[in-house]
């Protein structure tokens, strides 16, 4: 699967990090934080994307 992700600086990583302790320290899974994470840093990002190819660890490679 190959989607279009968005290009972040280091300190913008590392303020994702800081939001998603945030979160999972009121309480929220670590699944969760991440994705609600993400659909901020989606939301809100208007600078470059790069393109990442995730692999189904499920997939057959025989295929």
């Amino acid at each position: 699967m190959f989607a279009g992700l968005p290009s972040l600086s280091h300190d913008q990583q590392q303020k994702a990090v800081e939001r998603i302790q945030e979160l999972m320290s009121q309480g929220m899974s670590s699944g969760e934080a991440i994705t609600v994470v993400a659909q901020e840093i989606r939301a809100s990002h208007s600078g470059e994307r790069i393109v990442a190819r995730f692999e189904d660890e499920d997939e057959d490679p025989e295929e």
